[in-house]
């Protein structure tokens, strides 16, 4: 079985999202996902600003969360399992495994977030403008402590693989020297996320380490929201 059989399976789940056939709810996630990258942005500004983070810090919330280009990202992924023989023999199954992780972390991310959005719905007003009484309430009643906690599971997990594959200068090289194969099949969408995930890896001296300090911050404000404190999101 080809290793890349997961992601074509991510892709299919990724487009039987609801949103991409309901304009409202499309409008409400993206309410949603703008929403969270400020919330991140906030909570985590002064870890983000220290040396070194910043890279991984913008990526992290612009592209790994809700980039605004994962759709053209999806159709490339889709094609490329097409190739799927020939991928595979240019590129460590260690690194397909990272990458195919990062994207179905990415994928859940929009499957939670799009709960939340249909929540709202349901309760205000499409033109609400978001608050985080509204998010509070809405993300208790969608009841999505557990699958929250999977998802920084992943995170941590995603730390984890970077360190391990991904620092390989055999693998650095080999990426660079596919960029004009790339561009020249239409993957270039697909291939700027991964070299810009490589640019902020580069300067930290642990992804790992990175990552869990990020996730530690992520797992307070679930156990608030959960556990009834007036402002978890503060």
């Amino acid at each position: 079985m080809s290793k890349l059989a997961v992601l074509d399976d991510l892709v299919s789940r990724y487009q039987q999202l609801k949103y991409h056939n309901n304009p409202a709810l499309k409008k409400r996630l993206l309410d949603v996902q703008q929403w969270q990258k400020h919330r991140l942005c906030k909570a985590h500004q002064h870890f983000f600003a220290q040396k070194n983070h910043e890279l991984m810090g913008h990526y992290f919330v612009q592209r790994l969360y809700g980039g605004p280009d994962f759709d053209l990202i999806a159709e490339q992924v889709s094609r490329l399992i097409q190739h799927a023989h020939k991928i595979e023999r240019l590129i460590p199954s260690a690194a397909i495994e990272t990458g195919t992780h990062g994207i179905e972390l990415s994928i859940l991310a929009v499957q939670l977030d799009e709960e939340v959005a249909e929540a709202l719905l349901k309760q205000y007003d499409p033109n609400t403008p978001l608050n985080n009484a509204m998010m509070q309430q809405c993300y208790i009643q969608v009841q999505q402590e557990k699958e929250r906690l999977k998802q920084i599971e992943m995170t941590d997990k995603l730390g984890c693989y970077l360190d391990r594959h991904l620092r390989s200068f055999m693998l650095q090289t080999a990426f660079k020297m596919g960029k004009p194969l790339a561009y020249k099949h239409r993957f270039d969408t697909l291939y700027r996320f991964m070299h810009e995930g490589f640019v902020a890896l580069k300067p930290l001296n642990s992804a790992a380490t990175f990552v869990k300090t990020f996730t530690n911050k992520e797992r307070q404000v679930i156990e608030k929201l959960h556990t009834g404190h007036p402002s978890p999101f503060a």
